[in-house]
């Protein structure tokens, strides 16, 4: 029988979800929230058609992450998972449009948001992860760090010009500083394996 799963949320994700829930009302924070669970339980669902065990989950002020002892999948298999997140949300956005016709137009553009948004090439986000499974299966361990650690550095530092440019021209909204500290920090950051976001 596997261990229950550890459920944590930092003080950080309650902050920034009152926040966001005062300065925008619950219905859009809910909406978040739901993109944000679909796209842990694309993750999961793969996890957990692998064999993978899910350790733990994790809720920070910088997103959301599902530990796994992966050290049991191979390259192609732990890169399935990685990518199940973003696929979930772009096949959610895809059924809400079928579906709804245009009834959910926040949920879809929440869904095609964190799709994109995770597919950035930088770690821990999924798109980061995959680069440096991509890069490590072809060209091992020590040329997968190198590709996703110069990618993600230049990623973030760019997603950094970018959003400082914008709030620049926004007259500086506070919406986007969180956002502009998460790039610095993640281009910064070293990689902990053992999870995906």
């Amino acid at each position: 029988m596997s261990p229950p799963c550890r459920v944590r949320a930092t003080g950080g994700f309650a902050l920034l979800a009152a926040w966001f829930a005062l300065a925008n009302g619950w219905e859009p924070l809910l909406t978040v929230l739901g993109a944000s669970a679909v796209h842990e339980l694309g993750h999961w669902a793969v996890l957990r058609a692998l064999g993978a065990e899910v350790t733990g989950f994790r809720l920070s002020a910088l997103g959301a992450v599902l530990e796994t002892d992966s050290g049991r999948l191979s390259y192609g298999g732990e890169l399935a998972a990685v990518l199940a997140g973003p696929g979930a949300n772009l096949l959610a956005a895809l059924a809400l449009t079928a579906l709804g016709k245009g009834c959910w137009p926040a949920a879809v553009g929440a869904n095609l948001v964190l799709c994109v948004f995770n597919l950035l090439p930088i770690r821990p986000l999924d798109g980061g992860r995959a680069l440096w499974l991509l890069a490590s299966w072809d060209w091992g361990p020590a040329a997968g760090e190198r590709a996703a650690r110069w990618t993600g550095a230049v990623t973030a530092a760019s997603l950094a010009g970018l959003i400082a440019c914008v709030m620049r021209r926004t007259g500086g909204s506070l919406w986007l500083l969180p956002a502009l500290c998460a790039a610095v920090y993640w281009g910064a950051r070293p990689w902990m394996p053992g999870g995906c976001s």
